[in-house]
């Protein structure tokens, strides 16, 4: 009990500093924007500290079954933090801040190219005058989109180098997929493969249709904020890290729906499973 409220403790640490960062980083920002950053810090501290500090599942899925959820732990902060170093760069700032800057100068024309997610994204922030900078903007997406790209091969690698998800024993489905009821609806099978697919679908399409939608949006709504460096780097982030993580997610369903059949086949029994709820 002592150790999982330290490490429920470290996770919340963690949550807050990756909310806090562009705050941190960024030069001249306000104080009322940094008590802000401050509140969703606090926030998503005691969100964390409450659903891992707990015996019971709750909304975190795949909570016992890592790396699942430090792999887009760590997606997300990496990506936060260097786009909050590319935009302090622009400002003036340390070498590292300039080098930060340059790479994802590099990255992001490499990846602007017609009808890829970065030539979209580039050119709805820009176009909409939401964005001044459009060598910037390219820059944040490029390497956003990279490194979700590297998250989820790094997330299939170690898949198949540990065996997951059975690679530390048994899988619970009740306690990893706490929104998943598998004794409701149809077999637990094919809902999990349905759910796979769906997920994989949205996490291919979604870097295309997030600019599309939100320019859509701009039509009805104001999106002058955006000029914000904090805005920017929050929609680039989730803009690259949404697809990887629905990605991932069906990756994951689609490997449970397999193990699920094998243990089938290997039982000769149609409804028997080591996987259902304990």
């Amino acid at each position: 009990m002592v150790s999982q409220l330290v490490g429920a403790f470290v996770r919340a640490i963690l949550v807050a500093l990756l909310v806090a960062t562009p705050s941190i980083v960024l030069p001249g920002v306000s104080s009322e924007a940094r008590d802000i950053s401050m509140v969703f810090a606090l926030v998503g501290a005691a969100l964390t500290m409450f659903e891992y500090g707990s015996s019971h599942p709750g909304l975190v899925e795949f909570r016992f079954a890592p790396p699942f959820n430090r792999i887009r732990f760590a997606s997300l902060f990496l990506t936060v933090l260097l786009l909050a170093m590319m935009f302090r760069g622009e400002v003036g700032g340390s070498e590292m801040t300039q080098i930060v800057r340059e790479i994802g100068g590099l990255v992001g024309n490499a990846m602007d190219f017609p009808l890829s997610p970065v030539r979209i994204l580039t050119a709805l922030l820009t176009n909409d005058g939401t964005a001044a900078n459009t060598e910037l903007v390219r820059s944040a997406a490029g390497i956003s989109y990279v490194i979700s790209l590297v998250s989820l091969a790094v997330f299939m690698i170690l898949m198949r180098l540990l065996s997951w998800p059975l690679g530390r024993g048994s899988f619970n489905v009740w306690v990893n997929l706490p929104t998943f009821d598998p004794a409701s609806g149809p077999d637990v099978e094919a809902r999990l493969t349905r759910d796979a697919r769906v997920n994989l679908i949205f996490g291919f399409t979604l870097p295309f249709l997030l600019p599309l939608v939100a320019q859509v949006a701009s039509a009805y709504f104001d999106f002058s904020g955006v000029q914000s460096s904090q805005t920017l780097i929050w929609m680039v982030a989730a803009w690259a890290f949404l697809p990887a993580s629905l990605f991932m997610r069906g990756i994951a369903m689609g490997k449970i729906a397999r193990l699920i059949r094998r243990k089938r086949a290997q039982l000769h029994g149609p409804g028997t499973s080591d996987f259902a709820a304990a």
